[in-house]
């Protein structure tokens, strides 16, 4: 089966996507989206086999990581039964209100911080700060954790002058909107961007997931108000653990009727 192997291009380099690494993927959603019961058996290995229309070794190589993370159980004469993990409940932020959220958010979970330095800003990272390229910024690199299970994976740019206001160790302990605002920095709004990107091997590693795993992808920009960017974050989290709510509702414009974000109302 490895003829049926594919490669996905991450940040890193070529990774070899296995095809029982993709049965996994689509059968861990299934368990977590409920869709066998726990009192009764999931399809067998042979009906697997025809669904996804591969080797029935390939299926439990499937199984074999599925119950390694004991999202199932193997019963000898019964069949195999899902029982998914309900351990760790999503962390959901809402789009309104962000900033205050994020906030919130910090001091609400753990962090490690795996990098801090100041470097040459590369192209894309001096485009979103709106500074010149080569201008030199600080780089930190963390990993929130949430009951110390780790969600996200955060590399943040801020501009030098900003960065030299706060040190390695305030960063480890404080969230980065609050040290910006010790430092005289107020943050006024934020835009972003909401995509996807696969784990490379570092990223996997820390968040303890595949290398190739889909991950949740934000880029932030963060302005004080003077429409300054005084933060640059890169944010990849687990889909599992992390989630957006935005709520929406029908308006009228131009005679059409179209979805719109719902504005948060003022204090």
């Amino acid at each position: 089966m490895t003829s049926m192997a594919r490669r996905i291009e991450v940040e890193g380099g070529d990774v070899p996507l296995p095809l029982y690494h993709r049965i996994y993927v689509v059968l861990r959603q299934q368990i977590a989206e409920g869709r066998w019961e726990a009192d009764a058996a999931m399809p067998s290995e042979h009906e697997l086999a025809s669904t996804f229309a591969v080797s029935r070794i390939t299926i439990r190589r499937a199984l074999d990581r599925l119950e390694k993370e004991k999202l199932i159980s193997r019963r000898r004469g019964s069949g195999t039964f899902a029982q998914p993990s309900g351990d760790v409940a999503p962390i959901r932020q809402n789009l309104s209100g962000l900033l205050e959220n994020l906030l919130v958010m910090g001091l609400k979970t753990s962090v490690r911080v795996l990098d801090f330095s100041y470097l040459s800003a590369p192209a894309e990272v001096a485009a979103a700060l709106e500074i010149p390229p080569r201008t030199t910024v600080q780089k930190s690199v963390r990993v929130r954790l949430h009951r110390d299970v780790p969600f996200s994976f955060l590399t943040t740019w801020v501009p030098e002058d900003v960065g030299r206001k706060y040190k390695r160790s305030d960063l480890a302990r404080r969230p980065l909107l609050a040290l910006l605002e010790d430092a005289g920095y107020a943050v006024s709004r934020a835009d972003q961007v909401i995509s996807a990107k696969l784990a490379d091997t570092t990223v996997a590693q820390e968040l303890r997931m595949e290398v190739g795993a889909a991950l949740l992808y934000v880029r932030r920009q963060v302005r004080d108000p003077k429409d300054r960017v005084v933060e640059y974050i890169q944010a990849l989290y687990r889909p599992e653990l992390y989630e957006y709510h935005m709520g929406m509702r029908r308006v009228s414009r131009s005679g059409k009727s179209l979805w719109s974000a719902e504005a948060e109302s003022a204090d």
